[in-house]
């Protein structure tokens, strides 16, 4: 995936955030905070930019975002419900009116037969109550598999802003 495709959605979401009045707190495990530098990249985000979260273990979901134990335990990291307990706990703990949460297998290993390397889930929750989820699997190298769940996680965001 090209850095101009993640660069153009990242541009979208800030002028969709701005014309609404939307505030992003990210969370982002393999991607490692992909999707907030894209947007910080640019001019203006600042307004829409309110925090970010790098939890990269399993203490650091639970430590910084209250994913219970329990709930890594019975689905594991890399699944829809802690996508969307990340997001709810990045609303819990920020200014936000919005949270992407993102967590998933880059590889070049990890990876199993039921969660394959290039499997992603996203989540995306507003204060309203909204609560969407995806999972895919992409394909290609650690950096292209990262690329392509930053991009998805982005145009996410978009599909729920224009729900609105």
């Amino acid at each position: 995936m090209e850095a101009s495709l993640l660069e153009e959605r990242a541009r979208r979401v800030l002028e969709a955030c701005r014309r609404s009045g939307e505030r992003l707190a990210l969370v982002e495990a393999s991607t490692g905070g992909l999707v907030c530098a894209s947007l910080t990249d640019l001019a203006g985000a600042s307004a829409v930019v309110e925090r970010g979260f790098v939890p990269y273990s399993n203490e650091a979901k639970t430590e910084q975002l209250g994913v219970p134990v329990e709930l890594m335990v019975a689905h594991g990291a890399v699944s829809e419900q802690v996508a969307l307990a990340l997001a709810l706990g990045a609303l819990a703990r920020s200014q936000a009116t919005l949270a992407l949460a993102e967590t998933g297998i880059a590889g070049p290993s990890g990876g199993s037969e039921a969660k394959p390397v290039g499997l992603v889930y996203l989540a995306v929750t507003r204060r309203d109550g909204t609560h969407v989820t995806e999972r895919h699997v992409f394909t290609g190298d650690r950096k292209a598999i990262r690329r392509a769940a930053a991009a998805r996680g982005l145009e996410l965001v978009l599909t729920v802003l224009e729900r609105r």
